[in-house]
């Protein structure tokens, strides 16, 4: 199996998980506005166009910005798998509180434990790690796009979520900030 197949793969994964753990979530109590859900799907349309279409075109997209090595796509491929296994931890430790769209649930809770303990958007960060292994397989510059246009998107949608967990937790959602990173752990 090729490397970029292998990513497929994995991808195909978190689909199938995803699709999976979407029944059985409590029913919204606040949601946001549908053109702004489709407005961070088209980022993510987007992103995932320009890492699918690998190779497809010349051009500034088709250059290479990685030299082809043979360690490079086994990298890929192993941040790919350790990507989506974070994103998955973290959709299924939100359980029945998770929502493709920004929205608060009805009995809705802050989740500070798990991969939430040091991130608060560790869905994110493992979408964006596995962007980042696959660019590396794919070595194209589409694949520094693709990660660039997906960050944009994650960053506006978490903006939001953050600015609808505010209004619902107060200060309790203030203290947490405090203590975690937005993609990443904060240090210090």
């Amino acid at each position: 199996m090729t490397p970029l197949r292998a990513a497929g793969a994995i991808w195909s994964v978190l689909a199938v998980v995803w699709l999976a753990t979407s029944f059985g979530r409590n029913p919204a109590q606040r949601r946001e506005n549908p053109l702004a859900r489709l407005s961070h799907m088209l980022f993510m349309a987007a992103a995932f166009y320009l890492l699918s279409s690998a190779g497809s075109t010349d051009g500034l997209l088709g250059r290479r910005f990685l030299p082809e090595t043979s360690w490079l796509p086994p990298l890929g491929v192993a941040l790919t798998a350790a990507g989506v296994a974070f994103a998955i931890w973290a959709r299924l430790h939100l359980g029945k509180q998770w929502s493709g769209d920004v929205t608060i649930r009805r009995d809705h809770e802050l989740i500070r434990t798990g991969p939430y303990t040091h991130i608060r958007h560790p869905i994110y960060t493992g979408i964006l790690t596995a962007m980042l292994g696959t660019a590396l397989i794919v070595g194209e510059v589409r694949g520094l796009a693709a990660v660039g246009i997906a960050t944009i998107g994650f960053w506006r949608k978490a903006l939001k979520e953050e600015a609808f967990l505010e209004g619902e937790f107060g200060p309790k959602f203030e203290e947490h900030k405090r203590r975690t990173g937005f993609f990443l752990p904060r240090i210090g």
